[in-house]
């Protein structure tokens, strides 16, 4: 007997969409039609938010105290353990570029994310063993009044892979993790196109949930000497966070890769130097092919626009060029130029975060010296510096749900706009309230040293007056980092959403490496001759706090070029979508008419 389905809630477009993007196959037999499962939206997306949530866990644990680990355990200066850990720090998200480029070119998003999460398990298990067997000892050593003996250098070498597996995992894994997570929503639908623009809100809020057990619990046995638990803590969370993963298999949303975006801007800009000398065509005259297809696989067609006009002579038509096969390092079409062109656009934008991921990285090794400095003790219990983060993420919890429920709805009735702030807007916010951090934190160091007695080495000020930097940090987070992570992603063509992803990531991989190189030049111009300088092993010697100021007057200076970049920056236009307007800085934000925003709309009904 023939068995009937209700399939009339997919119309012909709907079902067009969902077999071009692989969120699932339909066969002809009616048996199959039976079997077909919703894929996409919140539901499966979820399971993306507790991967995000569990992998920053098992990241953090190794991240937010090793800077202390370096000094207490490998026995390294302040200043070099800052170094270290800026270093490694920036190396994780650079390592963020390199699993955009598989993700965009090869592999595609699930793929790439499942290997580099295999490699993060791989490195948190090294990392776990290796303290146990090399480093660790005697047994507990690491805390503040027991040190360890001298490492071997096997030890150490076999640590430093270890750590650096961890940032090759994490790195390349995060920003694949939340453009996949994107995928899950189809922008055909007006709710799902509004749910897409939270899910990078949420994204963020589960990262900062998931770093909330680090920041805490695992500080403060790690704190005591226990560094091998909170190593092994971390190893579990990751295979957690894998297995999440890879559980919803059978129901995600695939965009397949797009070839390697590196060759084809590569085209774009031989084929314009090949016609250096050949006057652009007009626009309805430039090269693109038939259809609503663009030449790109899994790529929309993107419109033309007026920036960078040279590169138009790539998509110019030449006599010999009417006829015949089209070789694209000679002849490029008008999407493959805008695809150059769209990453021209967002390069300055990008450039100009890179200070304010300066500021953001001092939670993870400055702010942490200085809290170790200052009184942390709460009667008979001892409150590890590096736990001090947790402020920082309670104010990101916080401020992200007075975002989604207050400033959105706000600020969408005093502009009209769908949108409220554009992501350039927030960035900007963003960055002068960085620049408050670092004004806070200067602040707090110069009163403590007023509190330091002579010969001893913890000042008397509680390490509470570090709560406004940290909160200010925080909310900072919710503007800059969500508003990237939205911009990049959004204005990013089909091909490189990844890439678009990832620049956020790279953002804070430059900062760990300038803040370094900040480090490196204020001690040398200021530890002359028998002065300690700014950042001394004594910090009750040194003047920290005038590092902290100089950092908050070159965000002052950035935030003046990044209004000149955010207003000249226009926004990619592809034909169907409504790309154009989202990120305009002051006031031009096209009201894309979609439905309400509704956080919790599920995927479109089968």
């Amino acid at each position: 007997m023939a068995t009937s389905c209700p399939l009339q809630s997919i119309n012909a477009s709907e079902l067009e969409l969902k077999e071009k993007y692989g969120g699932y196959s339909q066969e002809s037999t009616e048996e199959n039609s039976c079997q077909v499962k919703s894929v996409g939206g919140w539901k499966i997306a979820s399971l993306l938010l507790v991967n995000q949530a569990l992998a920053t866990l098992a990241f953090f644990g190794v991240g937010v105290n090793l800077v202390l680990f370096l000094t207490r355990v490998l026995h390294q200066s302040n200043a070099e353990a800052a170094n270290n850990v800026s270093n490694w720090t920036g190396t994780v998200y650079l390592f963020s570029l390199v699993g955009a480029f598989l993700s965009d070119s090869y592999w595609g998003r699930y793929l790439t994310c499942t290997i580099f999460q295999l490699i993060l398990v791989l490195g948190l298990g090294i990392l776990s063993l290796s303290s146990w067997l090399f480093l660790i000892k005697p047994e507990g050593c690491g805390a503040e009044e027991k040190p360890c003996f001298p490492t071997s250098s096997l030890g150490v070498n076999i640590f430093y892979l270890s750590i650096y597996l961890v940032a090759f995992g994490y790195g390349g894994h995060q920003p694949t993790l939340a453009t996949f997570g994107a995928d899950q929503y189809d922008e055909k639908i007006p709710k799902q196109k509004k749910s897409k623009e939270a899910f990078f809100s949420y994204f963020y809020f589960a990262l900062n949930f998931g770093s909330l057990f680090s920041n805490t619990i695992l500080v403060y046995f790690e704190d005591l000497g226990h560094w091998t638990i909170g190593f092994v803590v971390s190893l579990a969370s990751a295979v957690m966070a894998l297995l999440s993963f890879l559980s919803g298999s059978r129901r995600y949303r695939y965009v397949k890769p797009s070839g390697n975006p590196a060759v084809r801007i590569a085209q774009v800009f031989m084929a314009a130097a090949k016609k250096w000398g050949v006057a652009s065509a007009k626009e309805d005259e430039l090269y693109e092919v038939e259809g609503p297809e663009s030449a790109i696989k899994g790529s929309r067609k993107i419109k033309h626009s007026n920036e960078f006009e040279f590169l138009d002579k790539a998509a110019t038509i030449t006599e010999n060029e009417v006829c015949g096969p089209k070789n694209p390092w000679k002849l490029c079409t008008i999407t493959q130029v805008e695809e150059a062109k769209s990453v021209l656009r967002m390069l300055p934008v990008w450039l100009c975060t890179i200070i304010y991921s300066v500021m953001f990285t001092q939670m993870a090794s400055l702010f942490v010296e200085q809290g170790n400095v200052m009184d942390s003790n709460i009667g008979n219990f001892h409150l590890p510096a590096a736990s001090m983060s947790a402020f920082d993420i309670g104010s990101v919890l916080i401020c992200t749900g007075i975002y989604r429920r207050v400033v959105v709805p706000l600020s969408k009735k005093l502009s009209g706009k769908s949108k409220g702030l554009t992501e350039l807007q927030r960035m900007g916010i963003g960055l002068i309230i960085g620049m408050l951090a670092m004004i806070a934190a200067g602040s707090t160091e110069t009163i403590r040293l007023r509190n330091v007695t002579p010969g001893e080495k913890i000042s008397s000020l509680s390490i509470f007056w570090q709560i406004p930097q940290y909160a200010l940090v925080g909310a900072s987070e919710v503007f800059m980092y969500v508003g990237q992570l939205e911009f990049f992603n959004g204005q990013a063509p089909d091909g490189i959403k990844s890439f678009g992803s990832s620049l956020c990531m790279a953002s804070i991989s430059l900062g760990n490496f300038v803040s370094s190189l900040l480090v490196n030049i204020v001690m040398a111009i200021t530890a002359k001759g028998k002065k300690p300088g700014w950042i001394p092993d004594d910090l009750n010697t040194g003047h920290m706090d005038r590092f902290f100021f100089l950092i908050a007057i070159l965000a002052a200076f950035d935030f003046v070029v990044f209004l000149f970049c955010a207003k000249w920056y226009k926004s990619i236009d592809v034909e169907d979508g409504d790309e154009k307007g989202s990120a305009e800085f002051g006031g031009k934000v096209v009201d894309d008419g979609g439905g309400a925003d509704d956080d919790h709309e599920v995927n479109s009904k089968v």
